[in-house]
């Protein structure tokens, strides 16, 4: 029986979890966590709670309970280099080398990597440590500009112009105020049109693209108000999303494709785990926003949801041992919408420690997927992010929308979610974007 380590305590590694157990060969699943996810909790085998900075920890933990291999969920330790330490003691990781992973913990590393080797798909954009040439360059962005501090924000750091600061005097505020932090920033011109996900497995030479999704960040409807590390995502039947082309899931698969390469050309290393590119739909074709290093928050659980059963397994197996080219996974042709719970206040000043009730979700209508929540005496608390993903699922994705708002709707407590993921308006609204925007 094969013992598997899970690193991460949220709603992703609840889905990865569950994905790891829903295979015929019985596993025996361990995690570590930084809280106790009682979803994770249910199908564990032993839940070590620790710092997710402990990579040392990690690395002893997953040697005492004898590892077969290690799923790493979140950013975090593969910035740390726990994939590096893991080699070491001789214990196989899906997730990339700490080098490899600054793809997510370097946008400066991702920008110049595309630029070596010829990739396309970046906006104009340059890196900056002090002030020097920083007006000339913002001279050259007459559409505006998006400030980057380049190291890892957990999806909140980005500011664009006209969305979260409103002249380029404020811009060159926020600027300074990084710098004098001592970060590295990275600007780039300000791009138009409408975002997605596209997230493939790789092996370091072979690739399963999975399907198209779209994330929501602002925290309410209308996509206003602050960025948060995501409020939502839908999925359709066809793996693309309404208002992309068929060329325009190509360019990104190949954009997925070339960086994986290059990262093992200069690197000298394979990128084992998820390849996650966030890209732009714009008029002149498909531009490159960012990457991670792997499954994306909530975009894990709408993909994972459209694995045959029993395969998430043997794709894990396929990314270690080279041979992810005989994977021949056939996705689910069902459209998913996941919308998080998260506490009144999120996410500038969310409450905490008040109760939730989710007795009365019909988990046969929708999954739930826990997240920033702790179990106490069979009750569930607000640990102060979002709280609890639920993910329904349909043909048609209106419908998986109107399962997922009707059993969200259920949860008791002082949270809110995003009423309009996956409806039909702010579809609309998106499809003729990019309408007008291609006939420009």
């Amino acid at each position: 029986m094969k013992r598997i380590l899970l690193i991460g305590g949220g709603a992703r590694e609840h889905a990865l979890g569950l994905a790891l157990k829903n295979d015929p060969k019985a596993i025996e699943l361990f995690v570590w966590a930084g809280n106790r996810n009682p979803g994770l909790a249910a199908h564990a085998a032993g839940l070590s709670i620790g710092s997710m900075s402990d990579v040392q920890g990690m690395c002893r933990y997953a040697q005492n309970i004898k590892a077969d291999f290690v799923v790493v969920g979140p950013e975090g330790p593969l910035a740390l280099g726990l994939v590096d330490l893991l080699e070491e003691a001789g214990i196989p990781a899906i997730g990339p080398h700490r080098e490899l992973a600054q793809l997510e913990s370097s946008k400066t590393f991702t920008r110049e990597l595309l630029r070596e080797y010829g990739i396309p798909g970046s906006p104009a954009f340059r890196s900056f440590g002090d002030e020097v040439g920083l007006e000339e360059f913002l001279d050259s962005l007459p559409m505006g500009f998006v400030i980057k501090p380049d190291g890892l924000t957990g999806g909140k750091g980005v500011k664009v112009m006209g969305d979260h600061f409103g002249s380029r005097e404020e811009g060159m505020e926020i600027i300074r105020e990084l710098l004098a932090e001592g970060s590295q920033v990275l600007i780039e011109e300000k791009l138009i049109g409408q975002e997605f996900s596209l997230m493939s497995f790789c092996d370091g030479e072979h690739f399963l693209h999975m399907p198209a999704v779209q994330d929501h960040k602002r925290a309410f409807d209308g996509d206003t108000g602050p960025n948060t590390g995501g409020m939502g995502t839908y999925s359709m039947a066809d793996g693309s999303l309404p208002f992309l082309q068929e060329a325009d899931i190509a360019a990104a698969k190949a954009i997925n494709e070339a960086v994986g390469h290059a990262l093992r050309k200069k690197c000298g290393k394979p990128y084992r785990g998820v390849l996650y590119g966030g890209f732009m739909a714009t008029r002149d074709g498909i531009r490159l926003i960012e990457y991670n290093a792997r499954l994306g928050d909530p975009e894990a659980m709408n993909v994972l949801s459209l694995l045959p059963d029993g395969s998430f397994l043997r794709l894990c197996e396929a990314m270690l041992s080279g041979m992810l080219n005989e994977e021949k996974i056939r996705w689910k042709p069902i459209a998913t919408v996941c919308k998080y719970a998260v506490p009144q206040g999120y996410p500038d000043a969310p409450l905490k420690g008040l109760p939730l009730d989710v007795s009365e979700v019909n988990q046969e209508k929708a999954g739930l997927f826990y997240a920033s929540v702790e179990e106490k005496e069979g009750s569930f608390l607000l640990a102060g992010s979002r709280a609890i993903a639920v993910l329904a699922m349909h043909e048609d994705v209106h419908e998986a929308a109107r399962l997922a708002e009707e059993e969200i709707s259920k949860i008791k407590g002082p949270v809110f979610h995003r009423q309009d993921i996956g409806g039909a308006e702010l579809m609309a609204q998106r499809v003729r974007m990019m309408e007008i925007l291609r006939k420009r």
